[in-house]
């Protein structure tokens, strides 16, 4: 059994250490990260298994349109999301409830998903494809409320929690996909069954879990009703606008810059569904999905570190703060330059072994997706050094910046080089990316100092 110690010499199990009625201790970072890494690898692998049931027994136009699903909803479901895991596991100084987090992730969301249902109005798809955009929307949303709990756990440091939901949730929506899919070649069929899945995982796990970190209710009773309230007490489930407004007031620029890194992460694939078509865009999605194993151990990373990374900042101890970022920054450069080579040497025969030929033929694209995904990795881990430290406004127009060089590169690159183009402007976009967020990180250790 994994300690739950903060501390390195002390390993008794939990059962024997915690008092009665007292939320767990944190883990160690050292166990936080397996726990995180194990998890994300587990999520992404059933992920990227949904992408090769579709791959292997539909069609690149079936790819093509969960793509295309995705990156409409997902630009909106994360700028509405404000990153509020991120505000509220670097909250170090504990400022707000967390029931004023889940309020405004509902509320956000919900908003949402109003957009997503405008968008779908007025776009123009046919029937099937707007219900497959509109589904995954609502997808995206049981994520999004699953993802604030995520935040509490993070903020307690209790990434094993998070894992074992990530890891039930992936398992769980691979099987669903893959037998509403098998049964019944439709992939609206799955995307409900995915849909299906994640909420499953919310009500059964993730509220329990969230809840269970958090002081219990001292006006709890032993009867059903009362349990209910004071499940309802823990979660400080009220109403206080004195809290919301400014936590939305602070979070708001950090929605913008996520919105805008979903929004540059799909231009790409904006550009390609306009120029070269839905078949096009799934070849693409496929290739550049293996390079997500590298994103999760990054994530797994920056999600892990995030809360000490606030810590050293908040506490004055710099030279902590710096040396922790630089060690994830070197590691994950690192990782990066592993995944260059090995699509540089192997690229064609590991598209070979994933997918159909048709996807072999673009391992140029192949090869310059992994460029572009080694530069992001550091480029993501400056992203949590900016967060940590709480410069969240200064990110809005690094990420600008970003924005505009994805689209301009895209819109010289892919009408001529075609899917290639468009792995060599996610590639300028990353450069961009790292120039600023260092620029950014610089300042906020020059003003402290």
């Amino acid at each position: 059994m994994l300690s739950t110690y903060s501390s390195d010499a002390d390993d008794a199990p939990e059962f024997c250490r915690a008092r009665p009625g007292a939320p767990p201790r944190r883990l160690r970072l050292r166990t936080n990260f397996l726990w995180t890494l194990s998890g994300n690898i587990t999520y992404v692998a059933c992920q990227w298994g949904i992408l090769v049931v579709l791959a292997k027994l539909g069609t690149p136009q079936m790819v093509g349109q969960f793509a295309l699903a995705l990156a409409i909803t997902a630009p909106v479901i994360i700028g509405a999301g404000m990153a509020l895991r991120s505000v509220q596991a670097t909250d170090a100084a504990a400022e707000y409830r967390f029931g004023d987090y889940l309020l405004l992730r509902l509320f956000m969301t919900a908003l949402a998903g109003l957009v997503i249902l405008g968008i779908v109005w007025f776009s123009g798809y046919d029937r099937h494809t707007a219900s497959v955009i509109l589904v995954v929307g609502l997808a995206k949303g049981l994520e999004s409320i699953s993802d604030i709990f995520y935040g509490l756990l993070q903020q307690h440091e209790r990434m094993d929690r998070i894992a074992v939901s990530m890891m039930i949730k992936g398992l769980l929506s691979l099987v669903a996909v893959a037998c509403a899919v098998c049964l019944g070649r439709d992939l609206l069929l799955g995307c409900c069954s995915l849909a299906a899945a994640w909420a499953v995982i919310l009500v059964v796990y993730d509220v329990r879990s969230g809840a269970s970190v958090l002081p219990p209710s001292q006006e709890a009773g032993r009867a059903a009703a009362a349990a209910r309230a004071g499940m309802a007490r823990r979660l400080h489930l009220q109403w206080r606008p004195r809290a919301v407004l400014p936590l939305t007031l602070l979070a708001l620029p950090v929605g913008v810059v996520m919105a805008l890194l979903s929004f540059n992460a799909n231009i790409p694939r904006y550009f390609i569904q306009h120029y070269l078509g839905t078949r096009e865009l799934g070849i693409f999605a496929a290739l550049a999905y293996p390079l997500t194993a590298g994103t999760t151990v990054i994530g797994a990373l920056g999600q892990s570190a995030s809360p000490r990374l606030a810590r050293h900042y908040v506490q004055g101890d710099y030279r902590a703060f710096s040396s922790l970022l630089r060690k994830l920054v070197c590691l994950s450069s690192l990782i990066g330059l592993v995944g260059i080579l090995l699509i540089w040497l192997a690229g064609r025969p590991i598209l070979l072994l994933l997918y159909q030929p048709e996807y072999a033929d673009q391992v140029t694209a192949f090869f310059w997706l992994a460029v572009a995904a080694g530069i992001g990795y550091a480029a993501s881990l400056l992203g949590y050094g900016m967060t940590a430290a709480r410069y969240l406004r200064a990110q809005v127009p690094v990420f600008l910046a970003v924005t505009l060089v994805t689209a301009a590169a895209c819109a010289v690159l892919v009408p001529g080089h075609k899917l290639s183009g468009a792995a060599i402007a996610m590639m300028l976009a990353t450069v961009c990316q790292i120039a600023g967020s260092s620029a950014v990180i610089a300042h906020a250790l020059r003003s402290r100092n």
